[in-house]
């Protein structure tokens, strides 16, 4: 039993879709035995460019259902089957993410029509959906909408399911997917990571942490620890079970959990800004013998901070700028935005040095040292790179400086 799927998608970010339309139907391998289509609510805002390819409007989801209303239906029709699609991959990895909003897994074997095409109809001119099904004469009508396109790559699986007489090819796929252990661990343990900013742990079956870092992007990272061909990624690649990450709010709270479990991240930054004629400017941090103001990882990282604070009238003398990244007068309870919408981040500082960090809930307020004391996670540093991250929350405004409650 099969379904055969396509999702629109409302064109966000990597790990940052919605799905806008779906359609599913199932067939028992001579024919339809039940569908579902439907436009969904994404809660969310439809890119220009999908509006213009799908010829979906905000207006026409507006009173779609939204993805929880349809999720028990998804389940059901899709119950004990293979799910189908053309590059299923995206479809697959679009259900698991909105599943995984509402606290479920999902989990079911897939078939890609891509490469059985292409091991069954090497001839094709291109592989593409709309291509391909005309060169085959599958009718393609509504194409770039989930109904159209599921209809013609169901039309195309019936005639991959013929051109493939004797079934082995169906089953040689299956048993490859399944042979290939190491392609099928690495596509597992990435497969649901999210392209954001975080600190992420590669851990093998006991547990053990092989390797964790900050990086910009955890999904990213982790694929290129798996590709890369460096010899001291290679045990690494051949023991990882599971990846854990922890999503960061900015980076001085990544310092800050890094410096409290240990782990130790060098950050180089060659960059600065330092003053000159009572004016900034960005230069080599060895070309000068005054210490910079500000450190950054690039130069056009420092020109973009530079270009911020001549756009900014409180920074217009240059002595305000100094006051305001003067440490030692923000001693205080240092509020900001959380890891995770929801929630946020607090960092006590005294005489300008950290000394304890931590979270609470969005609803929840802090109304007593005793309160602080229950929720903070000690931490003692000097380290440059984490004063130079206090230094830019204060200077983009991202940190709120309040006392301390008794």
């Amino acid at each position: 039993m099969y379904t055969i799927i396509d999702i629109e998608s409302n064109g966000a970010g990597y790990r940052k879709e919605s799905v806008i339309e779906v359609a599913i139907y199932r067939y028992d391998g001579h024919e339809i035995t039940d569908q579902f289509i439907s436009l969904v609510n994404p809660d969310a805002d439809i890119t220009p460019f999908v509006q213009k390819l799908t010829r979906i409007t905000p207006k026409m989801v507006k009173t779609a259902p939204k993805f929880h209303e349809i999720a028990k239906r998804i389940v059901e029709i899709t119950e004990g089957t293979t799910l189908v699609g053309h590059n299923i991959e995206f479809d697959y990895r679009m259900l698991r993410q909105e599943f995984q909003r509402l606290g479920y897994e999902f989990k079911i074997n897939t078939i890609d029509t891509i490469p059985l095409a292409k091991k069954l109809i090497p001839e094709a001119p291109s592989y593409s959906l709309a291509k391909l099904v005309k060169s085959l004469g599958i009718p393609l009508t509504d194409a770039h909408r989930a109904s159209g396109d599921a209809r013609a790559t169901l039309e195309l699986f019936k005639l991959l399911m013929i051109k493939d007489n004797s079934a082995e090819i169906l089953q040689q796929h299956y048993e490859e997917s399944n042979a290939q252990t190491y392609l099928n661990r690495v596509k597992e343990v990435t497969r649901d990571l999210p392209g954001a900013r975080g600190i992420v742990y590669f851990q093998n079956a006991e547990g053990k942490i092989l390797l964790s870092d900050y990086v910009d992007d955890i999904n990213k990272f982790s694929k290129k620890i798996f590709n890369s061909k460096s010899k001291k990624h290679a045990s690494i690649q051949e023991s990882t079970e599971q990846i854990h990450y922890e999503l960061v709010g900015n980076d001085l709270i990544a310092a800050l959990i890094l410096k409290s479990k240990g782990i130790r991240k060098s950050t180089s930054l060659p960059f600065g800004l330092s003053m000159k004629d009572g004016k900034f400017l960005i230069q080599k941090n060895n070309s000068t013998e005054e210490v910079p103001v500000l450190k950054f990882r690039s130069y056009t990282q420092g020109m973009k901070a530079l270009n911020f604070i001549k756009s900014n009238n409180q920074f217009s003398d240059p002595e305000a700028l100094l006051a305001t990244l003067d440490l030692k007068n923000n001693d205080g309870l240092w509020l900001m935005p959380g890891r995770v919408l929801g929630e946020k981040a607090f960092v006590q500082v005294a005489k300008g040095r950290p000394v304890a960090f931590g979270f609470y809930d969005l609803y929840i307020q802090i109304q007593s040292r005793k309160h602080i004391d229950q929720l903070k996670i000690p931490v003692q540093t000097t380290a440059t790179e984490i004063l130079n991250d206090m230094k830019m929350l204060l200077l983009k405004r991202e940190a709120e400086v309040v006392p301390i409650p008794d």
